[in-house]
């Protein structure tokens, strides 16, 4: 398969503005996570989509690859998509996002293996989920819950608490922390980019419910763990300790 990474990098933010560009150690967020990412070694090409033209010098500056976007964007893969018409060759597209700076590649070479198997016809966008027991997360709305049919396929993803068990004292099924990276066969990210949003995507604001909604079949990949983004300034204050632990 040829395939490629696009990094959606929106300069504004709600929780954190500018965040992409705040030092982590002695690189930008945006750097470490580019370069993390091309050092998978999973790529032909791993270029930042950006509507910021201070992060599209900065990426250059360190000798990667960048692309302006323009426009507005609903959500990560809308903006990739339309960098996406440059690249005819990929096959297979993966969205990373921008404020994962410790992104490794166990977790995405699993993820694009998934169009390797015997049902990869039938799939036109993989993404990851991971085990979720703590009930504070759970509970919590900012972490979104998946569920899937037998064969790994999702059902829905809500930012409810799904599953939901009626019985405490009786079967509990499992419950999956959906993670937000997404493998999608080149022409599903762009007739995802064509689509108008549903009203499910409107109620949780949530892109990845624009899949069920126009019926595009999304393969989960069930992984330990994934890094933590950077989100809030506390989550680079706890980034630092991690690059030089006491």
């Amino acid at each position: 398969m040829y395939t490629i990474a696009l990094i959606p990098a929106r300069y504004a933010s709600e929780r954190f503005p500018g965040k992409l560009m705040q030092k982590l150690g002695n690189e930008t967020v945006i750097v470490r996570t580019w370069r993390a990412t091309l050092e998978t070694g999973l790529f032909r090409k791993v270029v930042v989509v950006t509507d910021s033209r201070e992060i599209f010098q900065e990426i250059v500056s360190h000798g990667g690859e960048a692309c302006m976007s323009t426009g507005r964007h609903l959500s990560g893969s809308d903006r990739i998509a339309q960098a996406a018409v440059h690249y005819p060759k990929a096959h297979v597209i993966v969205n990373v996002q921008g404020d994962e700076p410790f992104t490794s590649a166990g977790p995405l070479k699993a993820l694009l293996g998934v169009f390797e198997e015997q049902d990869a016809g039938s799939v036109d966008v993989a993404s990851l989920m991971s085990p979720l027991s703590d009930p504070g997360e759970f509970d919590n709305p900012n972490v979104v819950k998946v569920v899937t049919d037998r064969q790994g396929f999702a059902l829905l993803f809500s930012r409810a608490p799904i599953p939901y068990t009626r019985d405490p004292e009786g079967y509990k099924a499992k419950a999956f922390r959906h993670i937000g990276v997404y493998a999608f066969r080149r022409e599903a990210l762009l007739r995802f980019a064509s689509l108008a949003p549903g009203p499910l995507e409107s109620s949780e604001k949530m892109e990845n419910l624009r899949f069920l909604e126009y019926n595009m079949r999304v393969k989960m990949v069930e992984v330990p763990g994934y890094t933590k983004g950077i989100d809030v300034p506390k989550d680079l204050e706890e980034a630092g300790k991690m690059l030089n632990p006491a």
